[in-house]
């Protein structure tokens, strides 16, 4: 077992790393979205997606996979109306590679986002 902390994404937030690699699978934290200074890049929904999925990007880079390597996605949104919002920006990474996901509404996220992901992906 190896942690990961990626240097070119946000820092974690608490006492956990970015992901934690087992044999030949990644398991990512959730990801908010925070910029590398650590500030909350938008109120924007759409936005906030994109920056999410990026920062995820780094961490599976580091770990030695990308996002075509996902084998499945949990999303945790504030609010169900903003599922088609965040679907889109989803589908602009997930196209044709399509992962195993489950997005549920959450009550509360950290720093009040709108939208934290979380992934598992098989090193290439």
């Amino acid at each position: 077992m190896k942690s990961i902390n990626a240097t070119n994404a946000p820092e974690a937030l608490g006492p956990y790393c970015h992901a934690v690699v087992v044999d030949n699978l990644i398991f990512t934290s959730g990801q908010i979205p925070l910029n590398q200074k650590g500030e909350i890049v938008s109120d924007d929904v759409k936005v906030q997606t994109e920056q999410v999925i990026e920062n995820l990007k780094k961490v599976l880079e580091e770990s030695g996979a990308s996002l075509n390597n996902v084998v499945k996605s949990m999303i945790f949104i504030k609010d169900m109306n903003d599922f088609q919002d965040i679907n889109s920006v989803y589908g602009q990474y997930f196209n044709e590679h399509l992962p195993a996901r489950s997005c549920v509404e959450v009550a509360r996220l950290p720093k009040d986002v709108k939208v934290e992901i979380e992934m598992i992906a098989k090193i290439q």
